[in-house]
C-alpha cells in the first residue's frame, strides 16, 4: 500500500518538472517537441506527412529513464 502514495508523489513531481521545461523552454528558444532534428515534415499539394523520430527518440530515452529511476528501491 505504500507503493502507490509514493508512485502518484513521483509522478505529479514529473509532470511539473515537464511543464516546467516545456514553460521555461519557450522562454529560452529550446526546439519544441516536434521540432526537433530528425522530425520530417513533408507538404504536398493535398497531403502532409509528419515522422516525428527526433521526439520519439528524445520520449523513448526520457520515460525509459523514468521508469528505471522508479524500479529501484
Amino acid at each position: 500500500m505504500t507503493e502507490i502514495p509514493r508512485f502518484l508523489i513521483l509522478a505529479s513531481l514529473a509532470l511539473v518538472a515537464l511543464g516546467l521545461l516545456g514553460w521555461l523552454g519557450g522562454k529560452f528558444g529550446w526546439p519544441r517537441l516536434g521540432n526537433l532534428p530528425g522530425d520530417f515534415v513533408y507538404r504536398g499539394e493535398r497531403v502532409t506527412f509528419y515522422l516525428p523520430l527526433g521526439t520519439c527518440l528524445l520520449l523513448s530515452v526520457v520515460l525509459t529513464l523514468i521508469a528505471g529511476f522508479c524500479g529501484r528501491r
